[in-house]
């Protein structure tokens, strides 16, 4: 979850509570490894998290969280389905005109279990047939933010950005978009699921899923919605996400070392 999804997760938060009636704290203060390793260790009971992430923990024997339901955004581009995109984007002035031309370009990536940002580019650098070694330097920047700023600034050229958290981001700050551009859209993917730890009980977890799916919205909960653009949540089931699972494997073929961003 990027940081500017953090109004939306938190108004889900609140809604959820009061539809089951139960007190409802949200976990937005703690780095994510930190989140992630509560949610495994049943010490958070309701997640949001990439795809990637949820394919790998449902290939395990046991797996730690189920899925509960996803976000459906309203742009015509999503048509209506829990999917999204990763815009590849550069600086307006860049000369590149499609993926092939970055050859020897430096991008950044905002973590390495991330669809989004770093296993779908490298899904689509395997797709186009480039060699091994076509890019320049690959830059883990920590977010999909952060690697928006690495391009603005010039220290990078090119980054595969939810598209999601760029339109959100455009949205705050529309001068932004004079700067940037798409160079091509990859997608479309399964969405981010909100997931359910298996420590909670089933019959709870099915009434979480179904208060998902019917979330009743004050005019609190309606600005968050608005503000996100998210239509509302969809039932999915594991093979929805076979997509990823697909792309992981290609993405796997086409290994890219990552530097650290200053």
């Amino acid at each position: 979850m990027a940081d500017n999804a953090e109004p939306f997760a938190r108004a889900v938060a609140s809604a959820l509570g009061r539809a089951l009636q139960v007190p409802v704290e949200f976990v937005g203060d703690r780095p994510w490894p930190e989140r992630e390793r509560a949610l495994h260790a049943g010490e958070v009971h309701v997640g949001w998290l990439c795809g990637l992430p949820y394919v790998q923990e449902a290939g395990r024997a046991h797996p730690r969280y189920e899925l509960l339901a996803a976000p459906v955004m309203r742009g015509d581009r999503y048509a209506a389905k829990p999917v999204y995109f990763s815009d590849l984007v550069v600086r307006r002035d860049h000369p590149a005109r499609c993926l092939a031309d970055l050859r020897g370009a430096s991008v950044a990536i905002n973590e390495p279990n991330s669809h989004s940002g770093y296993g779908v580019l490298r899904h689509a650098l395997a797709e186009t047939g480039l060699p091994q070694g076509f890019l320049g330097p690959v830059v883990e920047s920590g977010a999909h933010q952060r690697s928006l700023e690495l391009i603005e600034s010039g220290q990078v050229d090119a980054a595969a950005i939810d598209s999601t958290v760029l339109e959100t981001e455009l949205r705050a700050d529309p001068a932004r978009a004079a700067g940037l551009r798409a160079l091509t859209t990859l997608g479309p993917s399964p969405i981010p699921p909100w997931v359910a730890s298996s420590c909670v009980p089933a019959t709870t977890r099915a009434t979480l899923r179904a208060a998902l799916l019917a979330l009743p919205f004050d005019a609190a909960g309606e600005a968050a919605f608005e503000r996100a653009q998210v239509l509302g949540f969809a039932p999915v089931d594991d093979a929805w996400y076979d997509p990823i699972r697909a792309m992981a494997r290609t993405a796997d073929t086409y290994p890219l070392p990552l530097v650290r961003a200053a």
